[in-house]
């Protein structure tokens, strides 16, 4: 069990993972507690970067973003230098969701949502293949999502 918090604190995580938008007083009643001290919990928790924030999960489909692709790139050199302009470069781009340096057979994984192949197409040759550095990609186009979730165990 992790240092800093309690049983009561990890329902309160759990509870705010299934649904962020509970009041503190439905909140208050999910874990048997007052709304006083569930308000204080939940300000400690905020306070200690238990809780980094809350946000709307959004419709990709609904929002013509339907095509997941998962992006291996590999740079031509690995410096520091070259690692910070891809990633100042990475973070500008409005269709990517997720990048991760990574260790093993290429140098960064990249998570990108756009509307369909076509669409796919541009991006990789406007944004990823122009990007600091680039020297070679895999593309991996996701055929179903079984599993997407941000939720974390408590």
């Amino acid at each position: 069990m992790r240092k800093g918090i309690d049983r009561l604190d990890r329902k309160i995580l759990r509870a705010l993972q299934d649904d962020g938008r509970l009041s503190n007083l439905q909140l208050a009643e999910h874990v048997s507690l007052s709304p006083t001290a569930t308000a204080e919990r939940l300000k400690r928790l905020t306070r200690d970067g238990y809780i980094l924030g809350y946000q709307a999960c959004l419709s990709p489909e609904k929002l013509d973003r339907g095509m997941l692709v998962y992006v291996e790139v590999k740079l031509d050199r690995t410096t520091p230098d070259v690692f910070e302009s891809f990633a100042a470069a990475v973070r500008r781009s409005a269709d990517v969701m997720e990048c991760h340096m990574v260790a093993g057979g290429f140098d960064y994984l990249v998570k990108a949502r756009v509307q369909g192949m076509e669409t796919y197409r541009a991006f990789l040759s406007d944004v990823i293949l122009s990007l600091p550095g680039v020297r070679e990609t895999h593309t991996y186009p996701v055929m179903e999502e079984i599993k997407n979730t941000d939720k974390l165990p408590v």
